[in-house]
C-alpha cells in the first residue's frame, strides 16, 4: 500500500535528521584527494588541520518534494529576472556598470533556503557563492553510514564527470561572449586572496583548470593592468576572470583596471556587476516578495503565486517605516543591502537601540524571520542540535549542486565544532 508522499519522504527526512547519528564521510579519502590537488597548486596541506570545521562528518537529509519546490522557486526568480520591466526596476537603482550585459549567465549562483514549517523559504540569493568545489570533494567522500541510508544513497559521486561539467560551464561562459575565440587563460580573483578563509578553494580551482588544459592563476584585483591588446596579470593576457570579489560593483580603487576591462568587453567576467545587480542585491528581495509590486510590473501570475508562498516578506528600511519596524523587530532579521557572509546582519530580537539607530541611517533590508530547521548529531559524546540551511548552487536556472551548512549561533559559519559543509541525501517522495 502506498502512503501519501507527505507521510513518507518528508517524515523519513525529519526522522533521519533527528535520529541518524552515523558518520558517513570517508575522512582518509577526503584528505587524500584534497591533499593531492592542493599539492598540485603548491598549497601547504595544513589546510586540513587549520580548517577542521569546514566539513561536517554527517549528511543532511532532505525530502525530494522540498527539492522540487526549491527548483520551482529558483525558476520563478529567474523568469522574473528575464522580464524587461523587472530588469528596468532593479537596475535603475544600481550603479551604471550593472547595466553592462555581455552575454554570460554567471557561474555559481547560490540560492539559500531555510526549511520552515510549511516548506522551504528562500532567504537570500548570492552570485559568488563559495564552497561549491569543496562540496564536490565532500560529496565524493560520502559512504552509506547504515542500512537505512543505503536505499537512497545512490552511490558515490562521479568526481571526474562533475569536474568536466564545471570546466565546460566556464567554457560556455567564454563562448557566450566570445563565440569565435579560444579560452586559454583564467584568472581567479579575490582581494588579498592568500588571506581569504577559503583561499584553499581558490587553489583547488587553479588545480582544476590546469588539469583540464587551461592556464590558471590567482590574482588580487590590483594585479590587473592593460597590455598585449587586453587585460593582463604580469605578462599573461587573461581571457576570463572567475570573480570571487565582494566588491560586487567593482567600485574600489583596486578594481579599476578590472572594471575598465569589463566595461570595454576585453575580458569575460563571471559573475559580473550585471549578475549581482539583477539577482543578488538584497533590495531585489523587497520586490520579489511583494505580489502587488510584481503585478504592477506585469509578472506572470503563476510566478507571483510561487514567490508569494516561498519568499519571506522583505522591505527596505527607511525613516518612513522605522517606527513600525522597530515595533516588529522581534519577528524580523536585518541585513545590509550589499552585505555578504552574514556580516552586519542582526536578529531583531537581540538588537539594541544604538544598533537600530545605525541601521536606520544605513542601507538595510528587513526580512521576516524564518527559523532554520535542525540536525541532531552526537559531538564529542554529547547529543547536540545544530541549525541548518540548504544552498542550491545553480547555473542557467537549474540546480547544479545541493549542500547544507550546519552551525550554531545567529548566522551560518564554518567554525562550529561538528558543523560545516554537509552533503545532502534526498529521501524519496513516496514508496510502498
Amino acid at each position: 500500500m502506498t502512503k501519501p508522499d507527505s507521510l513518507i519522504g518528508k517524515n523519513l527526512a525529519d526522522a533521519l535528521n533527528r535520529d541518524c547519528h552515523c558518520i558517513s564521510v570517508d575522512r582518509p579519502a577526503l584528505h587524500q584527494k584534497l591533499g593531492d590537488h592542493l599539492r598540485d597548486a603548491g598549497f601547504p596541506e595544513q589546510f586540513l588541520d587549520e580548517h577542521s570545521h569546514v566539513f561536517a562528518d554527517s549528511p543532511v537529509f532532505l525530502w525530494d518534494g522540498h527539492i522540487e519546490t526549491m527548483q520551482s522557486v529558483i525558476r520563478a526568480v529567474e523568469r522574473v529576472a528575464q522580464t524587461r520591466s523587472y530588469r528596468d526596476a532593479v537596475l535603475s537603482g544600481a550603479p551604471p556598470d550593472a547595466r553592462h550585459n555581455f552575454g554570460p549567465r554567471g557561474v555559481f549562483y547560490g540560492y539559500d533556503f531555510h526549511l520552515g514549517a510549511d516548506g522551504p523559504r528562500l532567504i537570500e540569493i548570492n552570485t559568488n557563492a563559495g564552497g561549491a568545489l569543496l562540496n564536490l570533494y565532500l560529496a565524493a567522500a560520502q559512504q552509506a553510514c547504515c542500512p537505512g541510508v543505503i536505499s537512497f544513497f545512490g552511490g558515490k559521486v562521479d568526481f571526474g564527470q562533475v569536474e568536466r561539467e564545471l570546466v565546460d560551464m566556464f567554457r560556455e561562459e567564454w563562448r557566450l561572449q566570445c563565440p569565435d575565440g579560444t579560452l586559454q587563460t583564467i584568472a581567479i580573483v579575490d582581494e588579498e586572496p592568500s588571506a581569504q578563509f577559503l583561499y584553499p578553494e581558490l587553489a583547488l580551482f587553479q588545480s582544476l583548470f590546469s588539469r583540464h588544459g587551461l592556464n590558471a592563476l590567482i590574482a588580487d584585483p590590483a594585479d590587473f593592468m592593460f597590455g598585449k591588446g587586453g587585460l593582463c596579470v604580469g605578462d599573461q593576457k587573461v581571457d576570463l576572470v572567475y570573480n570571487r570579489l565582494t566588491d560586487f560593483y567593482l567600485q574600489s580603487p583596486s578594481s579599476r583596471s578590472l572594471r575598465d576591462g569589463y566595461r570595454q568587453g576585453l575580458v569575460v567576467l563571471t559573475p559580473s556587476p550585471h549578475h549581482y545587480g539583477l539577482h543578488a542585491d538584497k533590495r531585489n528581495l523587497a520586490i520579489l516578495s511583494d505580489p502587488k509590486r510584481l503585478e504592477a510590473l506585469g509578472i506572470n501570475e503563476a510566478h507571483i503565486d510561487t514567490l508569494d508562498r516561498y519568499l519571506p516578506t522583505t522591505v527596505v528600511v527607511s525613516e518612513d517605516n522605522a517606527d513600525q519596524l522597530w515595533k516588529d523587530r522581534k519577528q524580523l532579521f536585518f541585513k545590509p543591502m550589499s552585505g555578504y557572509g552574514s556580516r552586519g546582519a542582526y536578529r531583531g530580537s537581540k538588537m539594541t537601540r544604538r544598533v537600530w539607530n545605525d541601521i536606520v541611517h544605513a542601507d538595510y533590508v528587513a526580512q521576516a524571520v524564518v527559523a532554520p530547521s535542525e540536525r541532531k548529531l552526537v559531538i564529542s559524546g554529547e547529543e547536540r542540535s545544530l541549525k541548518l540551511d540548504v544552498r542550491c548552487v545553480t547555473y542557467d536556472s537549474n540546480i547544479q549542486q545541493l549542500s547544507a551548512r550546519l552551525y550554531r549561533g545567529q548566522t551560518t559559519n564554518l567554525r562550529t565544532e561538528g558543523g560545516g559543509l554537509a552533503t545532502v541525501f534526498a529521501t524519496p517522495k513516496g514508496s510502498s
